[in-house]
C-alpha cells in the first residue's frame, strides 16, 4: 500500500473523531433539562463538596470571587 494512503486513513480517522465531538457537542446542547430540575440553580454551596479542581463551574465561581475581591479593593482605594 503506498505511503499516502496511510495519511489519507489518519486524516479520515481525524475528522471522523472531529465530526463525533461536534455531533455529541450539538446533541448534548439540544437535550432539554429533565422534568422537576428546571429550577435547580447551580451555586458555590452546591459545588462545595466536589473535588473536581478542573471543573468549569468551579473554575467560573473562582473568577467571580476575584472580581468581587477586585471591586471591593478598587472601592476601598476610591474611598481613601
Amino acid at each position: 500500500m503506498p505511503q499516502y494512503a496511510y495519511i489519507i486513513i489518519c486524516v479520515a480517522i481525524i475528522v471522523f473523531f472531529v465530526a463525533l465531538f461536534f455531533i455529541t457537542f450539538v446533541i448534548n446542547r439540544r437535550t432539554p433539562v429533565p422534568k422537576g430540575c428546571e429550577h435547580i440553580k447551580i451555586t458555590e454551596e452546591n459545588c462545595g463538596a466536589c473535588q473536581v479542581s478542573d471543573c468549569s463551574i468551579k473554575q467560573k465561581f473562582d473568577v467571580e470571587k476575584l472580581r468581587e475581591e477586585l471591586n471591593e479593593e478598587e472601592e476601598k482605594d476610591d474611598i481613601s
